[in-house]
């Protein structure tokens, strides 16, 4: 059974999502403020973070950067739950690390697939042992590793697969809702397209110049391709 680790200041709330949960099959685990969420995550590892933004004390935008600047936890995904749906604030919360972004009042149906689909593309998968050069990039998918020019980068799953998907489709143009579908795992896009922006800018900046590979074709989506 999956652990979900809900951090949520609002009780009622806390406790109609935990009840949700466990209706769809999952234990649950719930934190009323950012300290005690750190704590429990660290003791627990949770399969997946429910996390709010704005939580007395500390923010959530803070919690998510520790979870995934730490060795032991950077691998757990974290879904923001807030009221605040500007752009920018999603673009923040991907910045920090956040695999998805939800925005309050939501429905608890979509929230549930988001939860699958992250859990699903986080899971493990048995691969052979294969390495995939393209220029400077070296992919080890049964490591799920990834160097440039022979360093070593830090890549979430989101990003590792994003990534992966682009060279085994190189050359060909993919749109941002073809990404969305094969690397999210999502059936639907209701303005979740800038997911894919920020994760794009997300690895040409880990890539270094290597990142310049990942081409934009404006008004459609990203292919990769050699300099």
């Amino acid at each position: 059974m999956q652990t979900i680790l809900i951090i949520e200041d609002e009780r009622d709330l806390a406790e109609l999502l935990a009840f949700n949960l466990e209706r769809e099959g999952y234990k649950t685990l719930t934190a009323y403020d950012g300290a005690e969420g750190l704590d429990t995550v660290q003791r627990v590892l949770p399969d997946l973070i429910l996390l709010d933004l704005m939580l007395p004390g500390m923010f959530g935008t803070d919690v998510c950067k520790t979870v995934k600047k730490s060795e032991q936890t950077a691998h757990i995904p974290v879904i923001m739950l807030t009221a605040k749906g500007e752009e920018i604030d999603k673009v923040v919360g991907f910045e920090v690390g956040a695999d998805d972004y939800v925005v309050k009042p939501f429905s608890t149906r979509e929230l549930m697939l988001r939860i699958k689909a992250v859990l699903r593309r986080n899971a493990p998968e048995p691969v052979e042992s294969n390495i995939i050069t393209m220029g400077g990039i070296r992919i080890d998918t049964s490591r799920h590793l990834v160097t440039v020019n022979g360093n070593e980068l830090n890549f979430t799953t989101t990003e590792f697969k994003l990534l992966y998907t682009l060279v085994m489709r190189f050359g060909r143009v993919q749109s941002r809702e073809v990404l969305l579908r094969d690397v999210w795992g999502y059936n639907f896009v209701e303005d979740t397209t800038r997911t894919v922006d920020t994760h794009i800018t997300r690895l040409r900046n880990k890539m270094g110049t290597e990142g310049d590979m990942i081409k934009t074709v404006r008004g459609f989506g990203y292919k990769l391709e050699l300099q």
